[in-house]
């Protein structure tokens, strides 16, 4: 299997799989399934860059190295699972993860580095993730209380030597003489994912280098030194895995020689369900008094047909915040004090107006005929947005083959696609 093959994942309902292949096999492109997970892809005919599609661009799917999405896979979270990943842009990872855990779950995706925030939330708002949340704090230093979350995910910085082939200069930048700090660091965030994890939860580590010393070495000293059990990894299908080296036996480490994709290594532990519990743990401090306004919904008036689908989204509260709506999970609301974190972005609010954001797909019912614009055609898509105006019957919501986009802006009886 040729190494170049484009990977994606597929961003929606399964029974809305085939819809969103059909919407891409309409604009040239051809893939078929990975052996690995119902939702994810590799294309086989690419006429233009896969990111110019219709359907990436409306977030119904993310460009991501097969590779890659093995961390979430070997996590495993459960359907309605609280996650937890430490290093999270530009947030590949948890998005697959929220998909995983579902609308009633909850992943909280923290990225230490600010300048890649705005990123990581442009990701999961363009994908329509609602049950993903996001903060930025040192992760060795994540004001969370230990002992409460089953589900970690750490992909810590690395030296990337697995992405040579897409980064031919990875190695010069960090030589083996400099990986001895990156070392230090995914160590001091493992003592920190140890402790956050709950009795009977599970962190899965991964890397995308080559290098031992951040792998096998790391795996070995975790088993060791940490209140954790090393779990054995199954291969995943579909990829072709190396023999395991000294200190890394359950772990896996992709053979980048066979074509697999990146080279990525993952090591998977679990704390023992009777460990003992934190500190703490008598005394956690309360949640947040959120600096804020909780909306009622059902009183919010919407200038635009349809009405906001309020009832799409997943357990959780609307909450003003200066003028902007945002979705917060119901299980982020426990979070403490300490953790500044932000939920998903629905649109602009004032008094009891509300007005959502155009790619705000989640909020759109269900196209069922009626008001509303449903194309069919890609050119006629490809027209609305390059600023042409359609006719249109009445109603802002914009469908293609039934698939909710988004919200049109109306002058009359034309429409036009407005991103801000």
């Amino acid at each position: 299997m040729s190494r170049h093959l484009r990977s994606f994942r597929l961003v929606c309902d399964p029974h809305r799989a085939g819809a969103v292949e059909d919407w891409l096999a309409a604009e040239g492109f051809a893939c078929e399934p990975e052996p690995f997970h119902p939702l994810c892809r590799r294309l086989t005919a690419e006429p233009r860059p896969l990111g110019e599609s219709q359907a990436a661009r409306f977030g119904y799917l993310y460009i991501q190295d097969r590779s890659s999405m093995l961390p979430p896979l070997a996590l495993a979270p459960v359907e309605g699972a609280s996650v937890l990943d430490m290093c999270a842009a530009p947030g590949s990872k948890t998005g697959f993860l929220a998909q995983l855990a579902g609308p009633r779950g909850f992943v909280l995706g923290n990225e230490p580095t600010r300048d890649r925030l705005p990123t990581l939330r442009q990701n999961l708002r363009r994908l329509n993730l609602a049950q993903a949340a996001t903060c930025a704090h040192p992760g060795e230093e994540l004001p969370l209380p230990d002992g409460t979350w089953d589900f970690i995910q750490l992909d810590p910085p690395c030296s990337g030597w697995g992405t040579e082939e897409k980064n031919p200069g990875v190695r010069a930048i960090w030589t083996p003489e400099k990986t001895g700090q990156l070392a230090r660091l995914q160590r001091a965030l493992l003592r920190r994912a140890a402790r956050l994890l709950a009795p009977g939860g599970r962190l899965l580590y991964s890397t995308c280098t080559t290098n031992p010393d951040e792998n096998e070495a790391q795996a070995l000293w975790t088993a060791e030194r940490l209140d954790l059990a090393p779990l054995p990894l199954a291969p995943f299908p579909g990829f072709a895995f190396e023999p395991p080296r000294p200190g890394g036996e359950g772990t896996l480490r992709t053979d980048m020689a066979a074509g697999s994709g990146q080279g990525f290594f993952l090591a998977l532990f679990g704390k023992p369900a009777d460990a003992a519990p934190p500190d703490d743990a008598a005394t956690r401090p309360a949640p947040a008094a959120l600096p804020g306004r909780r909306l009622d919904p059902r009183r919010l008036r919407c200038p635009d047909d349809p009405a906001p689908a309020w009832e799409n989204l997943p357990p959780g509260e609307v909450w003003d915040f200066g003028g902007q709506a945002f979705f917060l999970p119901e299980k982020g609301l426990s979070l403490p004090p300490a953790l500044r974190w932000q939920g998903f972005a629905l649109g602009k609010c004032s008094g009891d107006r509300f007005l959502p954001a155009p790619r705000c797909r989640i909020l759109l019912p269900a196209w069922r005929g009626g008001e509303g614009l449903n194309l069919e055609d890609p050119a006629e898509l490809a027209a609305l947005l390059s600023g042409r105006s359609l006719d249109a019957p009445p109603g802002c919501g914009l469908y293609f083959r039934g698939l909710p986009l988004g919200r049109l802006r109306r002058t009359g009886r034309r429409a036009v696609w407005a991103d801000r």
